[in-house]
């Protein structure tokens, strides 16, 4: 029998196999392929995602999870393992997430300790409602990973020394939620503006006054804004409605119910000005990525003790990721894993981590998960 993959041989193919969202199929093949070679059980999980698993006695349960899915980005980066599928990539270091996973499961395959250790390979993190939404809904099916849970997982940092870390304790990410509205009016020919409802004039002043509730983290933190903008009028066409989509983005699970409200009635004030009617709809998305006190200590405590350089505090990062779930049920860690400078940035065509900070990841998870089902109570 052939030797396992290394963790950079596995990357490189799931990079030049990339694949989106809940269609990570032939992701799920190879990872669960290269899971089986090696001697570790796992199934699949979530649709297109795969669960691990490497048993002590039971009691705690550590469960350590990397991404998989890809971005809908056209590759520029000429590389030998450039993305086979066009215009998909990974664009978001999933690739390198899933291979240091899969480096720890090989180091803990064969390793004696206390409790049950879950690798979790999950999709469609890119797409709200999110993966990790029915990895909760099947893992509360099955009971199976008893009450002594915590979860741990990472995330490349461009802007950060390659193999460096960087930990924030209590909340850390924003979350995420989506804004559609439609403005409706009386529409018709220009020229005759008196008997007409300006729908364009209404919907770009909305847009003014929904941007304008963007604070900076030193005034609470939060983004509202549109990117999209439809009015399907002409030159001399105002027309019955225009449309928009946009994000809004805050760090308190409080606020984030309090914005819907204030945008509600940012849209009706709007309206009585403009004689419109607007309907606002909201797709949830992600809570905030909360990181549990006592497990960011720990984790801290051990970079230190493993003399990997790390920065603390890391800034709140108003960017978001469907890990937060995670960190609304159970104690949760999400720390960061420098893969820079100059490779690019996240969700660009020409991001290319430095790979030498996998082996980094790998001895640090590797000890991170031990010493979390030593210490958790």
């Amino acid at each position: 029998m052939s030797a396992p993959m290394t963790p950079i041989e596995f990357r490189r193919y799931l990079h030049a196999h990339a694949e989106l969202s809940f269609h990570e199929h032939g992701t799920q093949r190879f990872i669960m392929e290269q899971l089986q070679k090696a001697g570790i059980e796992c199934r699949p999980i979530a649709k297109t995602g795969v669960l691990a698993r490497i048993c002590g006695d039971r009691g705690r349960t550590v469960v350590l999870r990397a991404d998989i899915d890809a971005l809908p980005i056209h590759e520029e980066v000429d590389v030998a393992w450039k993305s086979q599928n066009e215009g998909v990539m990974h664009a978001c270091g999933h690739d390198l997430h899933a291979a240091v996973l899969y480096g720890v499961l090989l180091r803990l395959k064969d390793a004696s300790f206390d409790g049950q250790i879950y690798g979790l390979f999950q999709p469609a993190e890119e797409v709200a409602p999110g993966g990790a939404v029915e990895v909760l809904k099947e893992l509360d099916a099955t009971g199976e990973l008893g009450a002594n849970v915590v979860f741990i997982g990472e995330h490349v940092e461009p802007e950060m020394a390659t193999g460096t870390l960087g930990f924030r304790a209590g909340t850390y990410m924003a979350s995420s939620d989506e804004i559609r509205a439609t403005v409706r009016g009386r529409g018709g020919h220009a020229a005759l503006r008196a008997a007409l409802t300006d729908t364009v004039s209404a919907a770009s002043q909305l847009v003014l006054l929904l941007t304008a509730m963007t604070a900076t983290a030193e005034d609470g933190g939060r983004v509202v804004s549109i990117g999209k903008l439809e009015a399907a009028g002409a030159t001399n066409i105002i027309p019955d409605s225009v449309y928009m989509e946009g994000t809004m983005r805050v760090f308190n699970e409080a606020e984030r119910g309090e914005l819907k409200n204030k945008i509600l009635a940012e849209a009706a004030a709007n309206d009585r000005q403009y004689g419109t009617t607007t309907e606002v709809v909201f797709t949830e998305g992600y809570p905030c990525v909360v990181n549990d006190e006592a497990l960011t200590q720990r984790a801290i405590a051990l970079a230190r003790k493993m003399d990997i350089a790390y920065t603390e505090p890391l800034p709140l990062r108003m960017t978001s990721d469907d890990f937060g779930y995670y960190t609304q049920r159970y104690p949760s860690l999400y720390y960061r894993l420098g893969v820079g400078p100059n490779v690019g940035a996240l969700h660009t065509s020409t991001f290319n981590p430095n790979e030498d900070a996998i082996a980094v990841a790998v001895d640090y998870m590797t000890r991170l998960a031990s010493d979390t089902l030593q210490t958790t109570k």
